[in-house]
């Protein structure tokens, strides 16, 4: 059995790894099964204990049972020392790509199918069961890693530099699928560092997809801010009509103050996103716009949690996502100060997530 935190990258990853293990002969087994991988996330302090229960509740469940942790919490506790005994196997994100050799080798030889072999249950043989893929769509990693050092964000110690498959790659993977799929959704760590180690670049990308594959919907997880350029926003306005391109864009901004998004060295202000996302919106008002956006952060005053408030209300974003901000070692931001209070960031993402769903409601009705 396996389960993945987070983001889509790590569903991207859950899937691909899902698929090498059945493969090499293993089977999905709920009932007894002798593998547990855990694909873990790191983005807040929440996320993390969110691991931590969810590790403790596997060990209870499944007494007997060989627990493997990795993705970004494991490999952020490996680096650190911090080992649950509750864990027998730490793989860290670098190494993710030979769980399935890995646990090839310390299963039992003499069993045909490995992971479900004590099963009295009919074990499961694909992984049409995935919560997207009965969905019909499909996650496909396209790129890892950051070379940017936001102040808040632990990415750079958890995945490295950032590095792109090519777009031949991308189009064969996509080629190859058998399963009854009507939508990719092209995941990235960071989409603004797609192609910088192949010379290619995200526009052409999407073009290649639509041209030599012939699933019906091609959609972005999420789209940095930085991705959005003149170029991007020239070739949007040329397939603002495409039926087979889902127009929606997850911009993570994190902040609508020009003192937080300072702080958190996100290297824009409000008003150079704001003129992006007017773009956007221009070009197709229909298109649906989110965001990530960060409450709390050190620094911010409610002189500050009202710019956010205001930028986001007047903005073309109608979908929030809000987080608490959460102390990451190893980050910048660890050495700032003036954090607010537990019940300053709760009333705020309060807020923020009945602005959110007003705004959403409201683009429904378009």
């Amino acid at each position: 059995m396996s389960f993945s935190f987070g983001c889509r990258v790590n569903e991207a990853e859950k899937q691909v790894l899902d698929k090498k293990l059945l493969e090499a002969g293993f089977s999905w087994n709920e009932n007894n099964p002798e593998f547990y991988i855990i694909n873990s996330c790191a983005v807040t302090g929440k996320a993390e204990r969110e691991v931590r229960q969810h590790i403790y509740q596997i060990r209870k469940k499944y007494p007997k049972t060989k627990i493997i942790a990795t993705g970004c919490s494991a490999t952020l506790w490996l680096k650190n020392n911090i080992l649950l005994t509750e864990v027998d196997y730490w793989i860290e994100n670098k190494e993710k790509n030979t769980i399935a050799e890995f646990m090839f080798s310390l299963s039992s030889r003499d069993s045909c199918l490995p992971a479900g072999r004590a099963s009295s249950k009919t074990p499961r043989n694909d992984i049409s069961s995935d919560k997207f893929i009965k969905s019909g769509r499909i996650m496909i990693k396209i790129q890892d890693g950051c070379d940017r050092f936001c102040s808040y964000c632990v990415v750079l110690f958890t995945r490295g530099r950032a590095t792109s498959k090519t777009i031949a790659e991308i189009v064969k993977e996509i080629q190859q699928i058998t399963l009854p799929i009507q939508e990719i959704i092209l995941t990235a760590i960071n989409t603004e560092y797609f192609g910088r180690n192949t010379g290619e670049t995200l526009t052409e990308l999407v073009d290649s997809i639509l041209t030599h594959t012939k699933v019906d919907r091609v959609s972005f997880g999420s789209i940095h801010p930085w991705s959005i350029t003149p170029k991007f926003l020239s070739w949007y306005k040329k397939n603002k009509n495409n039926h087979r391109f889902v127009h929606f864009f997850h911009i993570p901004i994190q902040s609508g103050s020009n003192i937080i998004l300072k702080l958190m060295n996100r290297q824009y202000t409000k008003e150079e996103i704001l003129k992006k996302l007017q773009t956007l919106h221009t070009i197709n008002p229909k298109a649906l716009i989110a965001t990530d956006v960060i409450v709390g952060f050190p620094g911010e005053t409610e002189r500050e949690f009202r710019e956010t408030y205001d930028f986001l209300k007047n903005s073309p974003i109608s979908k929030f996502h809000v987080f608490r901000y959460s102390p990451r070692p190893e980050t910048a931001a660890m050495n700032l100060l003036n954090e607010p209070a537990h019940q300053e960031k709760r009333e705020r993402a309060k807020n923020l997530a009945e602005l959110g769903k007003k705004k959403y409601n409201s683009y429904l009705m378009l």
